[in-house]
């Protein structure tokens, strides 16, 4: 996934209000930028972090700057973007990327399952099982290299994946797809300090049979792109 427009550099101020962010740019100027991601981002909205914006002149939008990333120490990098995911992934089950779906032909994004949900993919081919891919993003880091899920409470999350077990035992595969959106983590693992619920949940998920993979990106100024496979954590998370 590449920026459409070219990012500019400045620090960040405050981030505000869920979807709001200022920012001061190199030039000196203070703008406030769309933050694309609700979520609480810890450890990536601390007032003075280096930050990279998307410019716009597209008149239907209040905001002339989109957030993207965050420069990291180390020469590394976030994206903050929750809805950058869902495209990488959608790129690299299409080019048949991911190893272990490569088999899958067919991508249908935002299929109806469960009870009153919609999984992010739908991948079938002829003589294999339906499989249903769904994705999080992943941006939290605390310590060494681990990158953790989820950064704060998401009923919604522990909800997918009951519903990705009882795929599994409908007949179907079910994979939970997780996307580490930043470039200094090697490895995942569940917060059960922050989401206790959801930590058991993907237990619970693991042993019913869903596919736990997980997948870190290449990302620099440019573009956001699907990168090498990552070990999750085999050990009991809850």
């Amino acid at each position: 996934m590449r920026f459409q427009t070219p990012l500019i550099s400045g620090h960040l101020l405050r981030r505000y209000n869920r979807f709001l962010a200022d920012i001061q740019l190199e030039s000196g100027n203070e703008v406030t930028a769309h933050c694309p991601n609700p979520g609480s981002m810890m450890g990536l909205k601390e007032p003075g972090l280096r930050v990279w914006v998307e410019p716009n002149d597209d008149p239907k939008r209040k905001l002339r700057y989109g957030w993207r990333l965050c420069e990291l120490p180390g020469g590394h990098w976030a994206g903050i973007d929750t809805a950058t995911p869902n495209k990488v992934v959608k790129e690299a089950l299409t080019a048949r990327m991911v190893a272990p779906l490569a088999r899958y032909g067919t991508v249908k994004p935002e299929v109806k399952y469960g009870t009153r949900s919609r999984v992010d993919f739908l991948l079938t081919e002829p003589d294999l099982p339906d499989a249903y891919v769904e994705v999080k993003n992943v941006h939290l880091r605390r310590s060494d290299d681990w990158a953790e899920f989820p950064d704060s409470v998401t009923a919604r999350g522990a909800k997918h994946l009951d519903e990705l077990g009882n795929m599994v035992e409908a007949g179907h595969r079910a994979v939970m797809l997780y996307l580490v959106q930043r470039t200094d983590c090697a490895r995942l693992r569940m917060a059960p300090d922050l989401d206790p619920t959801y930590a058991a949940a993907f237990d619970r998920a693991r042993s019913r049979g869903v596919e736990m993979l997980c997948y870190g990106t290449n990302i620099d100024r440019s573009g956001v792109t699907f990168g090498a496979a990552l070990p999750v954590d085999p050990s009991p998370q809850a």
